[in-house]
């Protein structure tokens, strides 16, 4: 008998089960192990395919995110948008011309320097 390994295997699982079976079913058990075994290396085929389809899609998939990444680092080489400098300039002087500017907890006088003694003279606080 020749055939794949896995053949052979479902015809000695066939010849086995004949043998529980009281040895009557010897040829219809080895032949159906046979045919087993041609079916598992029919599904084997067949999971090849698909592992090669899905490898075949992820490669598509990764070409085209790399050519989409391309096409647009292009784009905005060939459309780079300059700074209007003139404009914040201007905008700088009017701010200037407001007088001494502050943050929003100090106000325009700052902190007076008082509040900010602990109360001891160290060579921290002052």
């Amino acid at each position: 008998m020749c055939g794949s390994p896995k053949q052979l295997l479902g015809a000695a699982a066939g010849a086995g089960l004949a043998f529980l079976t009281g040895g009557a079913s010897l040829a219809l058990g080895a032949g159906l192990g046979a045919v087993a075994g041609g079916l598992s290396d029919q599904a084997d085929a067949g999971k090849q395919a698909a592992d090669a389809q899905k490898a075949a899609s992820d490669t598509a998939v990764a070409t085209a995110t790399k050519q989409a990444d391309q096409a647009d680092q292009a784009n905005n080489r060939a459309n780079g948008k300059q700074p209007d400098i003139a404009s914040m300039s201007s905008s700088n002087a009017m701010a200037a011309k407001g007088g001494v500017s502050g943050t929003m907890l100090t106000g325009p006088q700052g902190v007076d320097p008082k509040t900010l003694l602990l109360g001891k003279t160290t060579l921290l606080g002052g």
